[in-house]
């Protein structure tokens, strides 16, 4: 059964923006980066617009590559715009002002369901579809190699930066500190987005900092090669209680060495990353994208291990676009 979270969880969802309202608002305060300029490939046909996430996550370089691809291979132009990610995505999806975006597939399964989150009820976003799953968002927990933080139960009370508001950080960081028993009010929550968090555990601003990406993901990266830093593991019962409390987590696990200075395996869980569309974008379109990626994937310099055509319908939790499935059927 999908757990509903509870609302006073999630109050910087809800906002300036207002979630009550989240078809019509979610996702108005992307920073838009145009990346129209001519890569020299043949996309000079219709620009499409790509919605990705913010530029120190995987979302962004990855939603680039996806860019060169395209423009390579097809008679498109990506337009690939920095946001607040999955939560952000799923509004501009709903409203049309994206063709395409890159969310997390729970996100995807509580928007098209209008359930999981309290503030989707009653406003199910039926016009998305599904492109294809990519690769493990694996959730990273920060903190200082000196903060004396060993578990998610050691957040109590401490200050945490949970991800840009109203993003899929935000609500996975959420979920899991509920899973754990700390609730609003055992902590001090700040939000912010993956650059910004590192600059906070850097500083001693917060006491640690949820991340959610593909590994390695460039924020913490650069963090870990000026300051000494831990990863809180996700482990034992507690991850057993937030798989039990959200079904769409997976075990993960951060390998070592993939952090300077982390020098052991970190268990966690991770959702999955995918591409999502709407009923709105032709056929054709929406088929000629996807052949364009699936058949181009050793152009893929972002998580190319995970990205793969005999995967791209795994954990898919929504219905496919028909020219998704055109091509993948």
């Amino acid at each position: 059964m999908v757990r509903h979270i509870k609302r006073r969880q999630f109050v910087a969802l809800s906002g300036a923006a207002g979630i009550a309202g989240l078809a019509g608002c979610i996702g108005e305060d992307a920073e838009d980066e145009d990346e129209d300029d001519d890569n020299g490939g043949s996309g000079s046909g219709e620009t499409l617009s790509w919605h990705a996430g913010g530029t120190g996550g995987t979302y962004y370089p990855l939603s680039n590559n996806f860019k060169t691809i395209v423009e390579d291979n097809t008679e498109y132009s990506l337009q690939v715009q920095s946001t607040g990610a999955s939560v952000a995505n799923v509004g501009s999806l709903t409203r049309e002002e994206a063709d395409f975006a890159m969310i997390q597939n729970d996100i995807a399964y509580f928007a098209v369901n209008g359930t999981g989150l309290e503030d989707f009820e009653g406003n199910a976003m039926e016009n998305i579809r599904g492109v294809a799953t990519l690769y493990p968002e694996t959730i990273h927990v920060i903190t200082q190699a000196d903060s004396g933080i060993e578990s998610v139960e050691d957040l109590e009370g401490a200050t945490v930066n949970t991800g840009d508001a109203g993003s899929g950080t935000q609500v996975n960081a959420l979920q899991i500190l509920s899973s754990a028993g700390i609730e609003e009010g055992d902590f001090d929550e700040q939000t912010a987005d993956f650059a910004t968090a590192a600059d906070q555990i850097r500083d001693g601003d917060v006491d640690a900092a949820f991340v959610v990406g593909g590994w390695p993901v460039g924020s913490i990266d650069e963090l870990a090669t000026t300051s000494d830093i831990s990863m809180v593991e996700v482990s034992g019962d507690i991850r057993e209680d937030i798989k039990g409390d959200a079904e769409w987590f997976a075990d993960d696990t951060i390998p070592s060495g993939t952090y300077d200075g982390v020098d052991e395996d970190v268990e966690t869980v991770s959702v999955q990353a995918m591409i999502a569309t709407h009923d709105g974008v032709d056929d054709g379109v929406v088929e000629a994208v996807t052949e364009a990626i699936f058949e181009n994937t050793g152009d893929i310099t972002q998580k190319a291990d995970f990205i793969d055509v005999d995967s791209a319908q795994d954990g898919m939790p929504i219905d496919l676009h028909p020219g998704a499935d055109a091509y993948f059927n």
